[in-house]
């Protein structure tokens, strides 16, 4: 069985090309990271270098978050639609693009259209994360996106002391420069060594529901980045607020309602998904606190008490040890994975962060002290990170894992935003004076930061506790299963993959929504699974042609399992489901069937919830509810009898008989 599993799952990719491929993703990934802190050592100087204020320069960090943000959703769609690889190369494109332009412009306008354009990359992380789930052999899968999701904090713990150095030796638009021609490189690199990936979803772009949800995220982003600078209680600050509230609160019915949504928010309310995602915001938060608050802890002076007065570079260069750490940790986090699941290295990442952060309260007292430290919050981050896209991938198609990755990865920019701007607040609330009118951050200032941090982390780990275990222990079973370690979906990876579509449909060939059809191989092993839309549609990624195991199954409607042939990826399969769960049966007056009466289904707590009424040979139906306790009640025609009946309803059609007496008076209202 193992043999056969793996030969399931085997690749055409060689382990050389596979490291390759991982190499340059990964690289591809710290390079994306990087434009993200390379301009923050900068910002003290550039209101002098630029002739702008020091708020405006804070703009130039802003606007990248603000992109990023709006198009990891909208490039993790398109990747899925039209092809990773060529998503890839056009972010890649645009580092290039925004590089020369900050370079060559030279002034304030060019350098904040550059950084713009640069925050569209950031979606190549995950991205790059769903290509190596297409590309890479399965058993390589797991350390290598454990190492794609440490990129992210790799690169912003290294752009610190690197744009320094370059600032300090060759200048500012040197790092612009640098950029460029890293970016060139990798578009080479990409374009030579990583393939296109076969798996695609098809239909259109939500063109509707992007445009909402960039709305709502710039707003909500620009209150939260800028309420501190423009007061939390300002009028423009709220008006963003409601801005993005009032956006998100029309985006969701849409999504909800619209056939080929930009977010599929119904397999993101999946329990799994669901807390993966919220760990992904708090993680986010107690990360990218470490990257604040060290740097400035080292800078502040020696008369705060607790300083040591470190300059910019030599601050940058104590970040170091903490990209490393996750550098090395990444596969440490992928043995974890493979020996006890994803859920228990996201529950460890999380307690690892927390233990950090107590440790960072009481260790104030050197710089070595304070390096270790911020390096054991790096190596928490990475096992936490490297967890996250194989629970992710686990849980959703096949054919939308660039976009489920990309909803990650932007919740996670929301936490880093959220603890930006709290970490701010907080160092400017507790000061000490120190010159006549100044004042700097107290020690209990950076104290509360790290409490909160690990507040954070704990909420995160409790949060991975609650994700439910992927089915049975292989002890369990009756016979061998794939191991649990196996996070990743058990869809295979091979160079004949195809993405089949079809649809479901009632005997009449009305579509059936939101249907679900999961495919397995003929020994019962998961292969992939598909929600299909508000038309019926859906697509499926197989290894393969040939025959496979086919359950459908939707709410109100008996499941229906059917072996299929999937010849190619152009042929369309129909799966029609026939019975309609219902409750039914028939009711009698006095002993005598009746045409005519009423029949209600209401809750114990008095909804109402459908009515109908008897046929001719005294007969009703009502579709199935959701699983519950009800009330069901009929009434004769005529109002002189009527009785209720209460049942608890499961998922399956339910006969509820009456023989209703005869009242010997009509019924009256009083």
């Amino acid at each position: 069985m193992k043999d056969r599993l793996l030969a399931l799952h085997s690749s055409p990719t060689t382990r050389r090309s596979s490291r390759l491929i991982t190499a340059i993703l990964c690289l591809s990934g710290t390079v994306v990271a990087l434009q993200q802190t390379m301009v923050i050592p900068l910002l003290p100087d550039f209101p002098k270098i630029l002739g702008v204020s020091a708020d405006d320069a804070s703009w130039l960090v802003t606007v990248t978050l603000l992109t990023s943000a709006v198009a990891t959703p909208i490039v993790s769609r398109l990747a899925d639609m039209f092809g990773k690889r060529r998503m890839m190369l056009i972010s890649m494109t645009m580092i290039v693009v925004g590089s020369l332009v900050a370079a060559i412009g030279g002034n304030f306008v060019a350098l904040l259209i550059g950084r713009g354009l640069q925050g569209f990359a950031i979606s190549m992380i995950p991205v790059g994360i769903s290509i190596m789930r297409d590309e890479l052999p399965k058993e390589k899968v797991a350390s290598a996106t454990a190492l794609m999701s440490a990129t992210l904090g790799i690169g912003s713990a290294l752009g610190l002391p690197l744009s320094g150095l370059i600032f300090e030796h060759l200048g500012w638009p040197a790092i612009f420069w640098l950029s460029a021609i890293v970016g060139v490189l990798l578009i080479i690199a990409v374009a030579v060594v990583v393939p296109e990936s076969s798996v695609r979803t098809r239909g259109k772009f939500d063109f509707l529901g992007a445009v909402m949800l960039s709305t709502a995220l710039t707003a909500i982003l620009l209150a939260i980045s800028k309420g501190a600078r423009w007061g939390w209680t300002s009028e423009l600050t709220l008006l963003m607020f409601v801005i993005g509230i009032v956006t998100l609160a029309l985006w969701f019915p849409y999504e909800l309602r619209v056939t080929q949504p930009m977010v599929d928010l119904r397999t993101s309310a999946k329990r799994p998904v669901l807390l993966t995602n919220v760990a992904s915001i708090l993680v986010g938060f107690s990360m990218y606190a470490n990257n604040l608050s060290t740097t400035q802890q080292l800078q502040m002076p020696k008369i705060s008490g607790y300083g040591f007065e470190l300059g910019v570079m030599a601050a940058g260069l104590c970040m170091i040890p903490a990209g490393l750490a996750m550098v090395f940790f990444a596969p440490v986090s992928a043995n974890i994975t493979k020996r006890f699941g994803a859920k228990i290295t996201l529950i460890v990442g999380g307690t690892v962060l927390a233990l950090a952060y107590i440790a960072r309260v009481f260790l104030t007292g050197s710089i070595a002290l304070i390096i270790i430290s911020a390096a054991v919050v790096s190596i928490g981050t990475a096992i936490a990170y490297s967890a996250m896209p194989m629970l992710i991938m686990r849980s959703v198609p096949i054919t939308e894992t660039a976009s489920a990755n990309g909803l990650n990865s932007l919740l996670r920019s929301v936490g880093t935003s959220t603890s930006s701007a709290v970490v701010a607040a907080m160092l400017t609330s507790m000061v000490i004076p120190s010159r006549p009118g100044e004042g700097l951050p107290s020690i209990d200032a950076f104290k509360n930061i790290f409490w909160l941090a690990a507040l954070a982390a704990v909420a995160a780990a409790a949060a991975a506790a609650f994700i439910p275990r992927r089915g049975a222990k292989p002890e369990a079973a009756l016979r061998p299963v794939t191991p649990e370690g196996f996070e990743l979906p058990d869809a295979a990876v091979s160079e004949t993959e195809i993405v089949v579509a079809g649809h479901v449909v009632r005997a009449d060939s009305r579509p059936i929504r939101q249907a679900v059809v999961t495919v397995m191989d003929m020994e019962g092993r998961p292969i992939d699974w598909s929600r299909a839309d508000n038309e019926g549609n859906f697509s499926l990624a197989l290894p393969r042609p040939g025959r496979y195991l086919v359950v459908t199954s939707a709410d109100g409607w008996s499941p229906r399992s059917q072996v299929i042939s999937f010849d190619s990826a152009q042929s369309t399969h129909t799966v029609e489901l026939g019975d309609r769960l219902t409750i039914s049966g028939k009711v009698g007056v006095g002993g005598r069937t009746t045409s005519g009466t009423v029949v209600t289904l209401t809750k114990p707590t008095g909804e109402f919830v459908a009515s109908t009424v008897t046929d001719g040979t005294g007969h009703y139906g009502i579709a199935l509810p959701t699983s519950g306790r009800y009330i069901l009640t009929a009434l004769t025609e005529s109002g002189h009898g009527t009785l209720a009946r209460q049942r608890a309803v499961i998922a399956q059609s339910t006969v509820v008989d009456f023989d209703v007496p005869v009242d010997a008076e009509p019924l009256t209202t009083v």
